[in-house]
């Protein structure tokens, strides 16, 4: 009781975890049906308890302190339990997990799995924002996110779903009608999305001199599984990560000329992130599990490259 008696008022909380999350007291005021003044007053009782500012507040905006962010966090993770143990106590435990993530993680590998997270878990209903943007998971705009990057992102966990390995791929038809004896020789076809630095990355890797992409009308597809889809309907080679198209390339709609594959040399790739302070709230717990169990299944699996005969031995200086 006695350490009950030291918490700060519960609307005072509630104020501030709104205004953390949002940055925003107006904000928080339409969330929480309140004037903006009602809290500021709120967020003023509880800094008169903590002994210091929480906020720094600016002409059109606020940020937190450090004391702040400290709370913030805490009263993030406080209030995310509460409103899975209330859900509990009430018999309706379904939860909804906002995820956030790239177009083409989402429209191939999550749509080919994401149905055995569901069933499995049937109480956690989940929602994807697979648009071109990136949600702030520190002010609760999103539960997790899978993000494309080096997985160094301040105040979140991040583990690495699929390294950033990646090599030219195109249809069996249009690799039959080219002639391609050497890496150099795909330069004589349409390249998909010159621009993309994966391109100088893996031709500098086989010795090839690719400057003269740069000259080329800079056409930009904007995700993989668009480069994908071009490049199996014949209109050139793509860039893309073996991973994603491991089926494709197994069913025969794209094949790797090549088998060397290339990296970004900064340990890149596609990561599940989550801010850390969230760790054990149940539905972001549940989907980590279940992600990092899946993809560990799928490593003990994976396939070997198995590149065009004549290709191959090309590479080998035949």
């Amino acid at each position: 009781m006695a350490e009950f008696r030291h918490l700060p008022p519960l609307p005072a909380l509630r104020a501030f975890e709104a205004a953390a999350r949002l940055l925003s007291f107006t904000r928080a005021g339409e969330e929480l049906g309140m004037t903006q003044a009602a809290v500021s007053y709120q967020i003023k009782v509880l800094e008169d308890r903590v002994g210091s500012p929480l906020f720094v507040r600016r002409a059109r905006s606020v940020e937190l302190t450090e004391a702040g962010q400290t709370l913030a966090e805490a009263a993030r993770d406080a209030f995310d339990r509460l409103t899975e143990g209330y859900a509990k106590a009430r018999g309706a435990e379904g939860v909804t997990l906002t995820l956030t993530t790239v177009a083409t993680f989402a429209g191939i590998w999550l749509a080919q799995n994401l149905g055995r997270f569901q069933f499995a878990n049937p109480t956690i209903a989940v929602r994807l924002d697979a648009l071109d943007r990136n949600l702030d998971l520190l002010r609760g705009e999103a539960d997790m996110a899978i993000r494309g990057g080096v997985g160094q992102w301040p105040g979140l966990a991040a583990h690495r779903l699929i390294p950033y390995d990646f090599a030219p791929m195109l249809s069996p038809a249009l690799a039959a009608e080219a002639d391609i004896k050497t890496p150099a020789d795909l330069l004589k076809l349409p390249i998909l999305d010159p621009d993309d630095h994966w391109w100088q990355l893996w031709f500098a890797k086989m010795g090839v001199d690719a400057g003269e992409l740069g000259k080329r009308p800079l056409n930009s597809l904007g995700t993989q599984i668009y480069a994908a889809n071009a490049a199996m309907a014949g209109q050139g080679v793509a860039i893309l990560t073996r991973r994603f198209f491991e089926r494709d390339l197994a069913e025969g709609r794209l094949v790797q000329p090549y088998a060397e594959l290339s990296d970004d040399g900064r340990n890149g790739g596609y990561w599940l992130a989550y801010p850390e302070a969230r760790r054990n709230v149940r539905k972001i717990r549940t989907f980590r599990e279940w992600i990092l169990g899946e993809f560990a299944k799928e490593d003990r699996g994976v396939q070997t490259v198995h590149p065009l005969s004549c290709c191959a031995a090309a590479s080998n200086g035949s």
